[in-house]
């Protein structure tokens, strides 16, 4: 009996040892819009796409996103491992994660799960949308261990130690490494005065920036240490990212780690008793205590400043030369110095230039840390006032999605104004679409994927950002394209600002560029979003045409492919190299381009209903009525204003 009773314990804390080691692995979280089952179109699609996964993540070294079937039952998939994996180790974790999603998510489109075994950690990430390239930050999953560590050890300590080692993984992984795929994850070992060990991995989806990277890991971290700081170990995910700690080694990711050697003990606590006790128990006086304040909030003064000179000089190096400033409205944004740019740019070197516009000369730039970036130098006397300049730096501060550019600084030092934007090395829509050469490389697939984009851009610039934008300069110049071809809308020196209730609005002087700005807003100064609607349907139907607005004299592109419509010949519009793609996905397009630019904007769609009919097969768009400009041109165009082709302002105070 007390053989038995021997082994049962032992048994019993085998099993928990095994729970223990598992409570942090493979979890799916389910949600997102449900399906009906297996027997669903999407359901199907997703069965057909999964058991690729593994073989593409290994081709691909350890990263791959594929797509499967049509809108609205499409499937997304991104699929990934972590850096240095054994081959088979991650192909058997891929297999097994995708065979739970199947499993366990039966009936919702969307589902992350990061997991894996003792040899290696990965990912599966499902949806019905495209995530490729967009921070996902919700919703998480928290596993913490059931253990908590004891009240005999020292937890402020603990704590203090564990904040280092967090902050020391935190930067390792969300600094690009640039030699490989899989380019942000960082494992560290470190030992801790309580405990000999502790292990700690960070890894981010390579999809993403730096910048996102340390918004999702630091959720993460947040959702832990909000709950959970008590416990020995535990994990938080986010679909785009991982966050993981424990007293022992896991997913065989700590082979080749250097250990960080646990701090020098420091005093006892009888210790520091002693130096405020006097012999035989009596207490020192108010005066000595008193002095002993004195003395420790001088050199806390001390030790404080001391911080603020390192932290200020660690902030020059990290951030190239560049510093904080807040704007009236409390606004953080970041101001290079004028040589750092000078440096960067190989002082405005013509080898450098990436484009020129009328306001300015755009560089490419390289910091001294490696980072590259687009450097707008705004011409002296090029109309882009100081009006304009402190208007795009304010308003793309607080702008954040991924299509649009993201401002990184400014500069301002002297009589130059500089933009210091991302570096996005596909350079404007404009240097493809209207290239003989170039177009040919942009596929159906591709110019779809660019218009759905610039769509959710001002789909977000209208109705989902904190603030109500009009771009009121849409057009292909302005809009960038990244290394995989996704479009970025760019150059916001003259949108204007809106408040939330406010749906219309009149200006004495216009901005924008001749054939892309509405009729009411040319003739009249009326601003809404329906101006940026007109714009988008010119450049859609640019897309589609290959052709630039201004090539058909007396008319535009929009009068010519209203007249192929009413003729039933929408098709003659449609670029040579879209002939065997499909014919009615593309004259759907057509469509949408004359609805958004008829002549009354009230008839025109908003983005929101353009977002809707691109991902639909079988919602009915209505017919398009006329478009401006059918059968004569403006008059504003033909004489009552003096304009030219290229961008022109307006200084508004609104």
């Amino acid at each position: 009996m007390g053989k038995c009773s021997a082994l049962m314990i032992f048994l019993s804390s085998s099993l928990l040892l095994v729970l223990q080691t598992l409570h942090v692995v493979n979890a799916v979280k389910c949600f997102g819009n449900s399906f009906n089952g297996n027997s669903s179109t999407f359901a199907q699609n997703r069965q057909k796409l999964f058991p690729t996964l593994a073989d593409k993540v290994i081709i691909n070294d350890g990263f791959y996103n594929a797509s499967l079937g049509q809108d609205p039952d499409k499937v997304y998939a991104l699929v990934s491992c972590a850096r240095g994996y054994d081959q088979d180790a991650c192909y058997n974790c891929v297999q097994s994660l995708t065979q739970n999603t199947l499993t366990d998510c039966r009936s919702r489109r969307d589902s992350f799960i990061w997991g894996g075994n003792d040899d290696v950690t990965c990912l599966v990430r499902s949806s019905n949308q495209s995530t490729f390239g967009s921070v996902q930050l919700k919703p998480p999953v928290v596993w913490p261990s059931p253990d908590t560590i004891e009240s005999s050890k020292n937890i402020t300590l603990f704590k203090q130690q564990w904040e280092e080692m967090v902050n020391r993984t935190f930067e390792a992984a969300t600094k690009a490494e640039g030699s490989s795929v899989l380019k942000y994850y960082k494992a560290e070992k470190a030992g801790f005065t309580e405990f000999p060990d502790v292990y700690m991995l960070m890894q981010c989806t390579p999809d993403l920036t730096s910048r996102d990277c340390k918004q999702c890991l630091g959720d993460c971290v947040m959702y832990f240490r909000k709950d959970y700081m008590g416990r020995k170990g535990g994990m938080a995910s986010l679909p785009s990212c991982y966050f993981r700690w424990d007293l022992y080694s896991f997913h065989n990711a700590f082979d080749n780690v250097t250990r960080v050697p646990a701090p020098p003990p420091r005093p006892h606590a009888q210790e520091k008793e002693s130096c405020i006790t006097v012999k035989k128990g009596k207490s020192i006086g108010y005066g000595g205590i008193i002095a002993i304040v004195v003395v420790f909030t001088f050199i806390n003064l001390l030790v404080f400043i001391g911080f603020i000179k390192v932290y200020a000089r660690r902030g020059k190096l990290n951030n190239v030369g560049s510093a904080e400033y807040s704007d009236s409205d409390g606004q953080f944004m970041l101001r290079f110095d004028l040589g750092m740019i000078v440096m960067a740019t190989d002082d405005f070197s013509s080898e450098n230039t990436l484009g020129q516009g009328g306001f300015g000369t755009v560089y490419k730039g390289t910091f001294p840390n490696g980072q590259e970036v687009a450097v707008k130098r705004l011409t002296k006397g090029s109309g882009q006032g100081d009006m304009e300049f402190k208007n795009e730096v304010s308003l793309l501060t607080r702008l954040q999605h991924k299509n649009l550019v993201k401002l990184l600084g400014f500069c301002n030092e002297g009589d130059e104004e500089i933009l210091v934007y991302e570096f996005v090395p596909n350079s404007s829509l404009d240097h493809f679409i209207f290239d003989e050469d170039k177009r040919s490389l942009l596929t159906w697939e591709v110019r779809f994927r660019i218009i759905e984009g610039i769509a959710r851009g001002l789909l977000y610039l209208h109705e989902d950002s904190q603030l109500k934008i009009i771009h009121r300069d849409l057009k292909a110049s302005n809009i960038l394209l990244d290394a995989e071809m996704n479009p970025k809308v760019a150059d916001f020196g003259t949108a204007r600002l809106f408040d939330s209730d406010e749906t219309r609005a009149e200006t004495k002087r216009i901005a924008g560029t001749r054939g892309y700005m509405a009729p009411e807003y040319l003739n009249h100064g009326q601003i809404s979003a329906k101006s940026d609607v007109y714009s988008f349907g010119v450049m859609l139907l640019e897309m589609i045409s290959g052709e630039r607005n201004n090539s058909f004299e007396g008319e535009g592109l929009a009068a010519f492919a209203w007249k192929r419509w009413v003729e039933g010949k929408p098709e003659i519009i449609i670029d040579p190299f879209l002939i065997e793609n499909p014919r009615n996905e593309i004259i759907k397009m057509i469509q949408i381009g004359l609805l958004c630019v008829q002549e009354n904007p009230t008839k025109r769609p908003t983005m929101s209903s353009v977002i809707i009919w691109l991902g639909s097969e079988t919602i009915i768009i209505p017919l398009p009525k006329a478009p401006a400009f059918t059968w004569s041109r403006s008059q504003s165009e033909s004489g009552a204003m003096s304009l030219s082709d290229d961008v022109f302002t307006e200084l508004s105070c609104r």
